[in-house]
């Protein structure tokens, strides 16, 4: 087992700049290498400075790059602004010329788009996963109730735990803890795990708790997060404020 790199900046701007070097840094060199990269990324407020970062790299082909989201909310409509489909839209996918973006459809059976979107990404190997997260621990939706290091599973339908919820108004997103879907759909933990690059930018003060379990404690369900440490490579990212815990 590798243990994570973890790099520590003085606040968020800093650890979206370095973030967003490395990522660069690591597509250039797959491109050199390879016909294309296939990338994972997640939505949150978190991201917003690496991603805005990433943006401004310069000596990327991105349209030799295929981007893929990593869960999305059930029951709300395709343009609803919470949907982390739209959320990636503003925040990149609509910024930069990608070969392919793959967002999740949430609508219709959604027991039927689990199995639709997990062979999209089973099309060819993912190069690169940018994660964070969650207060509760989480990486995606994979909530402490419903992460399961062994899922036999790519892609599933999960309930929101009530923490991961409350997240979601904390962070500006949802007016009301009611107006919060109480189901999602996710990349599993192995699939997530199952990629070359794994980028993890984890700011705030409110991340400190998940940070400290995640690095120090057991490598558990509990802390879904705590996954990361079982990744050949594996970077996190962190500022002061989310590093505060950490021994």
């Amino acid at each position: 087992m590798t243990e994570p790199i973890v790099r520590v900046f003085p606040d968020r701007a800093s650890l979206g700049h370095a973030a967003a070097s490395d990522i660069a840094a690591e597509i250039r060199e797959r491109l050199g290498l390879q016909d294309a990269v296939r990338m994972i990324f997640a939505a949150a407020p978190s991201q917003q400075e690496t991603l805005d970062a990433l943006t401004a790299e310069a000596g990327i082909d991105w349209e030799r790059v295929t981007a893929f989201q990593m869960d999305d909310y059930l029951g709300l409509p395709d343009e609803a602004p919470q949907r982390f489909g739209q959320w990636l839209r503003a925040a990149i996918f609509d910024r930069l010329p990608f070969k392919d973006v793959h967002l999740m459809r949430t609508d219709g059976d959604a027991e039927l788009r689990p199995a639709e979107y997990a062979t999209l990404l089973d099309e060819a190997p993912i190069d690169i996963c940018c994660l964070g997260i969650g207060v509760n621990g989480h990486i995606a939706f994979n909530d402490p109730p419903v992460a399961d290091f062994a899922d036999p599973l790519a892609v599933k339908v999960v309930e929101l735990d009530s923490t991961c919820r409350q997240q979601q108004v904390d962070d500006g997103c949802f007016p009301t803890f009611d107006d919060v879907p109480t189901r999602a759909l996710t990349l599993t933990v192995p699939r997530l795990l199952d990629v070359g690059r794994m980028f993890c930018m984890v700011p705030g003060p409110a991340k400190a708790p998940a940070v400290r379990d995640a690095l120090q404690g057991p490598i558990a369900e509990s802390c879904p997060a705590s996954a990361l440490r079982t990744h050949h490579g594996c970077t996190v990212y962190l500022d002061q404020d989310s590093a505060h815990d950490l021994d």
